[in-house]
This record gives structure tokens, sequence and C-alpha cells, in this order.
């Protein structure tokens, strides 16, 4: 039987830069503010837009990585969980939040937004996966590596060593 599924996709904008903090233990914990915006048509044919922002948090090396690469304004694809909190402030009044907590990160977007950095993969783990080749910062392009030499296996045996 199933316990159930906690997942989250979003796709939007970062309202604000990064904020980076760190435990005791020295694992960093960031926090983004994610926009998201739909779009439809009511009844009169009118176009509504709603906006809708979502705290996300990042932990461990995802967290180190949220809080180096992202800025205000650039766009990222978050995978994650819902997390409901609740708190009694000083003032005995309790207080709800809403967190998205991220397993995987994923920076959209070129340098047209500022980015500058290639699109990148990011998941908990902290492994990254690169999307497109970059361009060093002068925008010269990449130099590829030479292919590397063909064995010479002529020298070894003739075609009729092949059993086939």
């Amino acid at each position: 039987m199933a316990r159930g599924i906690n997942k989250v996709i979003l796709v939007g904008n970062l309202g604000n830069d990064p904020e980076t903090k760190y435990t005791q233990g020295g694992m960093a914990v960031t926090t983004i503010s994610l926009a998201t915006t739909s779009v439809r048509k009511d009844k009169d044919g009118q176009t509504q837009e709603r906006t809708e922002w979502h705290r996300v948090k990042f932990f461990g090396k995802l967290g180190e990585i949220a809080g180096e690469y992202l800025r205000k304004g650039s766009q990222c694809y978050v995978e994650g969980s819902i997390r409901y909190d609740k708190f009694t402030g000083a003032d005995g009044v309790e207080k709800y939040f809403t967190d998205i907590v991220a397993d995987e990160m994923q920076m959209l977007g070129g340098r047209a937004e500022g980015g500058g950095a290639p699109r990148r993969e990011f998941s908990g783990g902290g492994e990254a996966r690169q999307s497109r080749p970059s361009q060093p910062q002068g925008g010269a392009p990449r130099r590829e590596a030479a292919p590397a030499k063909a064995n010479d296996f002529g020298a070894d045996f003739a075609d009729d060593d092949i059993p086939f």
C-alpha cells in the first residue's frame, strides 16, 4: 500500500535575491521567493493573470548552489514537496507557514536574462548536469579537445583471424 505522494513542480521567477543561512552544524539553508503566474480568460473574454508567491527552501549542497547562482529575476525550475508548519509567537498568536522543500533545481534562461551561466540541473545530492556547452566570460567559443587517435589494430592481427 502506498503511503502517499507529496510532489510539487514549479517554474517561476525569483522575487528577490536568495537568503542563505547556516545551521549550527554548518549546513546551508537557502530561502527564495518564487513567483508563478497563470493566465486565463474570464467569462467576458478578458485576460486575467494571477500570480502566486511560493517560499522555497533548499538545504545542504543544493542550498549552497542556489545561494551562489540564483539572483532576483532569474527563472528556475524547482521540484520538491509541500511542508506546512505552525508556531506560536511571543505574543501567543499561532502563525502558519507553507514552504516548498526543494529536492531538485534547474536554472533556466540565458545571458539575456542576466544569468550568465549555462543552464544546469541540480539535485539534493549536489551533482550538476550541464544542459548546453558554456563559453568563457569573454564570449570566445570554447575549445574542444582533439579526438583521440584510433588504435592501430592492423599490426596485431589480420582479417583472417576474425571468427565471423
